[in-house]
């Protein structure tokens, strides 16, 4: 199979973390840069159409990329219900969704530098029936597991359990909507870095940077 030159898998320390925003954010700047990347959403689930027009997490990898929104997602894993992919599945009355499937279902075209798996909801959050995001992170073994975080109150519990279920792949933190201005996302980013000797990154430049160094 075919592999980029550099693997990441973006995880959450959570939902409505900000995560597709930063992988899509991340990949748009590496485009801007000439850098040929491509995105993968091994299984996604959402709120069923509605009439609004709302993407999905796959439609929205897709823009950032120039694909199809079938290409980062293949269609048989769009689980229409708000659930995790494995409760939708079962709610619809869907085969079960296992790891081995998803992994063996990633396609690369060729030639890509930079290649990124989004997973679904937090790091153990359940993707599969028999795995969850760490579990896939460590199977797809890549060059660097990218975890985002919300900067405010619970940061540094949430990011310690996201760290040690990725252990011992390499890990960087985005703090995601960080302010320095406020004395609490400051506190937060120093202690995860001084005394936790995490690597935080805050804003998607730098994060861009430490992936093609």
């Amino acid at each position: 199979m075919t592999r980029p030159e550099r693997l990441v898998v973006v995880l959450g320390t959570g939902t409505e973390v900000g995560k597709t925003w930063v992988a899509c954010r991340l990949l748009e700047h590496l485009r801007s840069s000439a850098v040929t990347v491509a995105a993968r959403k091994p299984a996604q689930s959402f709120d069923p159409p509605t009439g609004d027009g709302a993407p999905t997490d796959a439609d929205l990898l897709a823009r950032a990329t120039g694909a199809s929104a079938e290409d980062v997602c293949p269609a048989h894993r769009w689980y229409p219900q708000a659930l995790a992919p494995p409760m939708a599945a079962d709610r619809l009355g869907l085969p079960a969704i296992l790891l081995d499937d998803l992994v063996g279902e990633l396609r690369w075209p060729e030639r890509v530098s930079v290649g990124l798996v989004e997973t679904a909801g937090g790091t153990w959050s359940p993707i599969a029936h028999d795995g969850d995001g760490a579990a896939l992170a460590h199977r797809l073994a890549p060059d660097l597991a990218v975890v985002v975080a919300d900067a405010g109150l619970g940061t540094i519990h949430a990011v310690r359990a996201s760290v040690a279920a990725l252990a011992p792949l390499p890990v960087v933190v985005v703090l995601n909507r960080y302010d320095d201005r406020d004395a609490l996302h400051l506190a937060n980013r120093d202690w995860l870095v001084t005394r936790d000797g995490v690597e935080v990154v805050t804003d998607i430049a730098a994060l861009a940077a430490r992936l093609t160094r």
